[in-house]
């Protein structure tokens, strides 16, 4: 019997995005699963519930009573895991929450951002489709809140000077951001403290800050920058100190997995920015890059405002969508054998993702 994949309605507020989009379901109808999509799932995402059907899913009112894999975006909430029957396999992001609601409800949970990075998990990789979504929707939201425009005019008032934007982590979402600052005009600039950042920067248009802050073991398993040791953050602190000052809108993007954001820009340093700046802090929901920083607001200090961006992604449903759904049509492709679900606690893969299984915390 072919193995059924169930897409509820997200229920987080402000999620707008969808865990299946209609091309996934049709992947997957052709791959020999069943798919069910609870009726308005897609909505907010601008994808209706007709296009589901004419993909070949069934569109239910109440998904999770009987679901085999439920594919989410975020974690289920207690009530949601209540309706779920026993021996469920659960994929979405997970998030820093705590995972003891997991334990003894007979259920197996893969979390999506522990997505290994390794060649045969590139395509399933949400955080990095995800992050280039959110580096490019970071330099809209600054260029809206800024009180400069970004490109260099020519006009008969008079000639206008770019703004100076400043990337702070050239991750996916940093060169991103970088690759979007630049298409709007603006004079770009970057830090990071990983060897391979660099390249990638100068590759991009934008200037390297302080490449004699590079240290060759800055870099982690996985591509992520470690933490860094007390004289490496009063180095790195020092050298986007003296940068911040030039610069009209600094995006901050720096994150390390499993642990609270690195403190990058201190009360002192946008003290020192010109008003009518912005910082807009990527890395709001785990702590912030921004000591300022408060998740889910817009604050002013000094007369910069520093935007603590959540879940930027779900503001740009449609296209976030699409590419978490390819993530998932990806996963479930390598997790799915012969109409079943296998699922192997050793795979390398499936052994990074896997935090919960048979109602066991991992």
């Amino acid at each position: 019997m072919a193995i059924t994949v169930t897409v509820p309605k997200e229920t987080a507020p402000g999620e707008r995005r969808v865990a299946l989009v209609p091309d996934g379901v049709r992947a997957l109808v052709k791959a020999g699963a069943n798919v069910r999509v609870e009726r308005g799932a897609g909505v907010a995402a601008t994808y209706p519930d007709d296009a589901y059907e004419a993909a070949g899913a069934a569109m239910v009112n109440a998904p999770l009573g009987e679901a085999q894999v439920v594919a989410k975006v975020q974690r289920p909430s207690p009530a949601e895991l209540d309706a779920m029957p026993s021996g469920v396999v659960i994929i979405s992001l997970f998030g820093t929450g705590p995972e003891a609601y997991l334990a003894n409800r007979q259920v197996t949970a893969l979390a999506l951002e522990r997505v290994p990075r390794i060649t045969r998990a590139q395509s399933m990789d949400v955080l990095s489709s995800q992050a280039t979504v959110a580096g490019y929707k970071a330099v809209l939201v600054a260029a809206s809140e800024s009180a400069k425009l970004f490109p260099m005019l020519t006009t008969a008032a008079g000639s206008l000077i770019p703004s100076k934007v400043f990337v702070i982590g050239a991750g996916v979402a940093g060169l991103q951001a970088i690759a979007t600052a630049r298409r709007l005009g603006a004079v770009v600039s970057a830090f990071d403290v990983r060897p391979a950042a660099r390249e990638q920067v100068l590759s991009l248009g934008a200037t390297f800050v302080a490449a004699d802050t590079i240290t060759q073991s800055a870099e982690a398993a996985g591509g992520y920058a470690r933490a860094q040791t007390d004289d490496e953050q009063a180095r790195t602190l020092a050298a986007i100190a003296a940068h911040v000052p030039q610069v009209d809108v600094i995006i901050t993007t720096a994150q390390i997995p499993g642990k609270p954001a690195p403190r990058l820009i201190t009360k002192e340093m946008v003290a020192a920015m010109r008003p009518g700046s912005v910082i807009v802090d990527l890395a709001a929901e785990t702590g912030g890059n921004c000591e300022l920083t408060v998740p889910g607001e817009t604050i002013e200090a000094n007369g910069v405002r520093i935007v603590g961006a959540v879940n930027l992604p779900s503001t740009v449903p449609l296209h976030a969508s699409f590419m978490f759904s390819k993530n998932i049509v990806t996963l479930l492709g390598a997790l799915i054998k012969d109409g079943e679900m296998r699922l192997d606690p050793e795979d390398e893969i499936t052994k990074a993702m896997l935090i919960a299984h048979n109602g066991a915390l991992k």
